[in-house]
């Protein structure tokens, strides 16, 4: 399997131009049955190398990894409203340029009210900001039970750190600092994007958030539900608990024939995590895919899709 994948990664590494999409690369397959079932992949610079205390920024796989994982810890803080926000069909808008003072003014404005699927930064940071209230604690202290030391804000990264460069800001590359421009001005913990990962950190990050709250079994039970709830649409049934579910199984970033109860997230920065809950299996891909040509999306599709296909073809 190992060979087969590095030549599935090699053979569709994207380009533009004479130039590679992006440079740097890691990807793991995992089973979260068994914590000895792993594989980790990593490239840098096109070539198959590993280099220590490399950090990639995740994203959107902030979404799960925060909101996502807490939903599963602690259900009842998620009210019908705070439901709606967590799956994006609470009437928000998708995004927009905040301010960096009046960005919580800005959030608290926008009423929620149930609508169709909407995929929404600004849902997110909402719901964050909701939390905070409810509980009386920091968004992270929330849902920063299961991460590894690997695992970490954006404004927390270790000394030695090694991040790839992700883009541009203001005529300067970002390189240690999150990609997201909201995420960056806003300048604290943030529920839609701002984790930075090691590979290895990822995985283990999922094996303890398996252990801790029994992730796959508790979306099963959560598939099962959604299944019952037919008058919903396609839409509307989407995303689940915070995690983005398959829509058609043959035309899908997670890779095609990907099985019924797959779930997970795609980052902005080239990033995926993919599990199916019913054997427990997954796997995660991590690049710098925003690095140069970001707007270039087709190759790291293509990617993603021939490693999604491949390993649901094992299962």
């Amino acid at each position: 399997m190992r060979e087969d994948i590095k030549n599935i990664i090699l053979k569709n590494w994207p380009t533009y131009g004479n130039d590679l999409l992006f440079d740097h690369l890691g990807m793991a397959t995992f089973s979260l049955k068994n914590k000895d079932d792993f594989e980790l992949f990593e490239f840098h610079q096109g070539e198959e190398r590993k280099i220590d205390h490399f950090y990639f920024d995740l994203a959107s796989l902030t979404k799960p990894l925060t909101m996502g994982a807490l939903a599963l810890k602690e259900p009842s803080l998620f009210t019908n409203d705070n439901l709606l926000m967590l799956e994006h069909r609470a009437g928000i808008p998708a995004w927009a340029i905040l301010g960096k003072s009046d960005w919580q003014g800005t959030l608290e404005s926008f009423d929620v009210k149930k609508s169709s699927c909407v995929y929404s930064d600004l849902s997110m940071l909402k719901l964050m900001l909701i939390l905070e209230k409810q509980t009386g604690q920091d968004f992270k202290s929330l849902c920063d039970f299961f991460w590894d030391d690997s695992l970490c804000f954006w404004k927390d990264l270790p000394e030695g750190a090694r991040t790839p460069d992700t883009g541009f800001r203001k005529g300067s590359v970002i390189n240690g600092e999150v990609n997201d421009d909201n995420c960056f001005k806003i300048n604290r913990f943030c529920s839609h994007a701002g984790l930075f990962s090691t590979l290895e950190g990822l995985v283990k990050s999922l094996y303890n958030l398996e252990a801790q709250v029994s992730l796959t079994d508790s979306m099963k039970e959560r598939f099962k539900e959604r299944y019952k709830e037919r008058e919903k649409s396609a839409e509307e049934r989407r995303f689940i608990w915070g995690w983005d579910t398959v829509a058609d199984p043959n035309n899908t970033l997670a890779g095609n024939v990907a099985p019924p109860l797959t779930f997970g997230h795609l980052g902005f920065t080239g990033t995926s995590i993919w599990i199916d809950a019913e054997s427990s299996r997954g796997w995660v891909l991590l690049t710098n895919a925003t690095k140069k040509f970001w707007y270039h999306r087709q190759g790291l599709a293509q990617l993603r899709k021939s490693l999604g296909e491949y390993i649901w073809k094992l299962i």
